[in-house]
């Protein structure tokens, strides 16, 4: 029981570093749909949609190599310090190719070349993070960690209410102030990036002594084989960034251009309601990787990760419900402009979408403990084919809720596909009885709350009741003996 106090433990710290954040970046949200027309919403989702693209690419799948290898390496301080250098060169070699190129990449992409380099140098900064962040993870301190991440978040948000409320109405009450001569009119996103481009600033100062203290040494035969281990995962990266982020960029390019960003603004904003699913799914990874490297080589292994899987699920399966049954009440919280509201439409799929993708997470254990993660990729790619050709094939007449169906399809195929294959080449006993059924009991509940009673509270909560007293009555054993802390 210990093992997963643990767990437990880190999860919920980590959980906190992931959830306070995330909930700030929840009031930008109102503070954009708010100011921004929809198209212009639309313009700043197709730029992070690209940025996922690029910082996948620049931590090609080094994160999860330095997990893998500072388990398993008698020398950890070189895998540190191999790990941290490379990341530092391929960085700094992006900054300054980047940098040169960005009026071509202006020109190529539609966006004003100022934003581009607001965007280069934020990719930068949050690449050179990324194995500090790692350390942390791996050192168990997820305190130092979430404080970081925490800071970043709202460093970000009061300098975006900053840039965008305070100082504007500051302006209105003193037009001829100095303010009033630097502030620029008309420049909303540029300070969103600004903003942006400090906090992340400000986190690579933090965790600056890392490079500080850093003795700089390579070993090029280590790096060799953290590079084969983290290469598929790089590609199974960019295809997970297709599936998670290139609905947006197709939408624009496929729909009628008077209607395109504006589709992809309503879009981006529902799809923000998914984000209780993807703090639990998020959070969850954050704790859970360390975890299964940890604990690979001990022989209840696969019963451990069985039964971390099935509480995974019934979870997920509660705020699954929880979500949808109260899904037009956080619009009022988020969009407060119902003009986006039209896309509510997606909203269950996108949650239940994230919650496959999460269940995937736990099924794939096995290629990373294997070391065969080019499965990885593999199944990745499926989902991206998938992705792809359902949104070239939905999108003209069905808009972004093609879209919506496109990711649901992707992230279960994904995840049927990795329990496949999983348990051909590293069997886990998962109780797939159990973990059907509350999947499916959630799922069932929802499309009756949503598309039978929606808004209709008394239902909802009843559903939700029930649902409560469905995991007590077949979990009331174990929960029990977590509660006394005795041995399960």
């Amino acid at each position: 029981m210990g093992l997963y106090k643990n767990l437990f433990k880190q999860t919920v710290i980590y959980g906190l570093a992931t959830v306070l954040p995330r909930m700030f970046s929840f009031l930008l949200v109102p503070l954009y749909t708010d100011l921004l027309p929809k198209e212009e919403y639309g313009k700043l989702s197709v730029i992070f949609a690209f940025m996922i693209f690029f910082n996948v690419i620049l931590a090609y799948g080094m994160e999860t190599a330095f997990f893998r290898f500072y388990s398993k390496e008698s020398n950890k301080d070189s895998v540190v310090e191999t790990s941290m250098v490379s990341i530092f060169w391929t960085t700094i070699t992006f900054l300054f190719i980047a940098l040169l190129s960005r009026n071509y990449l202006a020109e190529w992409s539609g966006i004003d070349a100022q934003y581009i380099g607001y965007t280069i140098w934020i990719l930068a900064l949050d690449a050179l993070v990324i194995i500090p962040f790692s350390k942390l993870r791996a050192f168990q301190k997820p305190m130092v960690y979430a404080v970081i991440k925490i800071g970043n978040v709202l460093v970000n948000l009061i300098l975006s209410i900053v840039f965008l409320l305070y100082i504007p109405q500051l302006i209105e009450t003193s037009p001829n102030g100095l303010l009033s001569s630097l502030y620029v009119e008309n420049f909303q996103i540029g300070y969103i990036f600004l903003a942006n481009i400090i906090a992340s600033l400000l986190t690579f100062v933090a965790l600056s002594p890392d490079y500080v203290y850093l003795k700089w040494k390579f070993d090029f035969d280590l790096w060799k084989r953290m590079m084969g281990y983290g290469l598929p995962i790089l590609v199974a990266g960019i295809a997970f960034a297709i599936n998670e982020q290139f609905d947006k960029i197709l939408l624009v390019k496929l729909l009628p251009s008077n209607i395109a960003t504006a589709q992809v603004g309503v879009y981006s904003a529902c799809y923000k309601l998914g984000l209780f699913m993807v703090l639990y799914r998020t959070a969850y990874t954050l704790g859970i990787e360390p975890f299964f490297f940890s604990h690979s080589s001990d022989k209840n292994a696969p019963q451990t990760y069985a039964t971390v899987t099935k509480y995974f699920v019934i979870f997920g399966s509660f705020i699954l419900l929880s979500v949808i049954v109260f899904a037009d009440l956080f619009k009022l919280l988020m969009i407060r402009d119902s003009s986006y509201w039209e896309a509510m439409k997606v909203v269950p799929l996108i949650i239940l979408a994230n919650f496959f993708l999460g269940i995937y997470t736990n099924l794939s254990v096995w290629y990373k403990l294997i070391d065969k993660t080019y499965y990885g990729a593999y199944i990745s790619i499926v989902g991206a084919i998938i992705t792809l050709v359902l949104n070239f094939l939905l999108i003209p007449s069905m808009s972004y809720y093609g879209s919506a169906i496109a990711t649901i399809a992707a992230y279960g195929s994904m995840m049927f596909i990795s329990y496949y294959l999983g348990n051909k080449y590293y069997p886990i006993p998962y109780d797939l009885k159990k973990i059907g059924g509350y999947l499916s009991l959630s799922i069932f509940f929802s499309a009756v709350s949503f598309y039978g009673f929606r808004e209709n509270y008394i239902v909802g909560i009843s559903l939700l009741i029930l649902f409560l007293y469905f995991i007590y009555y077949h979990e009331k054993e174990t929960l029990i003996k977590i509660i006394k802390g005795s041995k399960a």
